[in-house]
């Protein structure tokens, strides 16, 4: 099975391209902007005539798109979640090649829900923010397109390679501090916020399974258990070993806008504060992964702990 990979160097793609080279049965061409793809092309800017001719030449079975922005203005991820997917799916629609495609979304898609549901493929996407839209539009593409297409809607990935300005990166870094100046204490904030976290490597098992499946439309990707954010700040502070004791800062009256890590200056406090979750979901999210189960067989493996300790080990190179 030949598979064309867009956003291999990216975090997920990272471990998408290691779990796919593992199967000797797949042929991995990745597509993407940097110097170290095997076809340089970006999807943002190209045309869908000139993927169409590549896609034409190297006749894959599976495209699998990984590629895409999560920080930036709302034209920034407009052109790399957004239009970035019309180019595949018009692309597609234009080649012989009659490749399945496999979309990344993301839980941001559905927007806040009440606390203590389990959010299924059948909710109402109500996105919260800029990310959120630029990532439902590229979903509703790709069920629009006519083609044999999966979008699975990854909700908060973690394990290695955690972006280190994500929250839980955030999280470990400020403890790296911590440890390293000998801090009794680490005052935090915004740990009231509950997620859905999945293990980066179980998302790449599901890509794997999705390429391999017939399953169709929205497919869920998390663990099933919404984690508050203090709970995990508790278990990376055993796995790191630090004794000191963990203050939560009270958040400011409205929007819940704490950040992780010591408060700041109080000069700085005039400006809006970073939301510890900038997904624009709220202070709850949990997935239902029932459809994941029964139409892909598959079934988270890795534990948040393990995951923490994944984060830690790399946080911790950096003393």
């Amino acid at each position: 099975m030949r598979v064309l990979l867009t956003g291999a160097n990216g975090y997920i793609g990272r471990f998408v391209a290691d779990r796919l080279l593992a199967d000797p049965a797949v042929q991995l061409t990745a597509l993407g902007r940097g110097d170290d793809a095997d076809v340089r092309f970006d999807l943002a800017t190209g045309s869908p005539g000139a993927l169409t001719r590549f896609l034409d030449a190297v006749h894959p079975g599976v495209v699998v798109n990984c590629a895409g922005a999560t920080r930036g203005g709302a034209r920034d991820l407009t052109r790399h979640n957004t239009v970035a997917v019309a180019t595949i799916c018009e692309a597609l629609r234009r080649s012989g090649c009659g490749a399945r495609l496999v979309q990344i979304g993301c839980g941001s898609e559905y927007g806040p829900s009440q606390a203590g549901s389990s959010t299924a493929e059948d909710a109402v996407p109500r996105p919260g923010g800029p990310y959120g839209v630029s990532k439902l539009a590229a979903t509703e593409l790709v069920l629009g397109s006519g083609l044999d297409a999966v979008v699975l809607r990854v909700f908060s990935p973690a394990g290695p390679g955690t972006p280190a300005g994500s929250p839980l990166g955030r999280l470990a870094e400020a403890m790296r501090r911590a440890m390293q100046s000998g801090d009794g204490e680490l005052k935090l904030g915004g740990l009231g916020v509950q997620r859905d976290f999945v293990d980066v490597r179980d998302v790449a098992r599901a890509v794997h399974a999705a390429s391999l499946s017939a399953a169709q439309g929205v497919i869920n990707i998390g663990s099933g258990r919404a984690v508050r954010l203090r709970d995990a700040a508790a278990v990376l502070a055993r796995v790191a070993g630090y004794g000191g004791a963990l203050h939560e800062l009270d958040a400011p009256p409205g929007p819940l806008r704490a950040a992780i890590g010591h408060p700041r200056p109080e000069s700085d406090h005039a400006g809006p504060m970073a939301y510890p979750y900038p997904d624009g979901c709220g202070s709850w999210q949990q997935a239902d992964v029932r459809t994941a189960r029964d139409r892909l067989g598959w079934r988270p493996r890795i534990n948040l702990e393990e995951s923490l300790a994944d984060i830690w080990m790399e946080a911790a190179c950096r003393i």
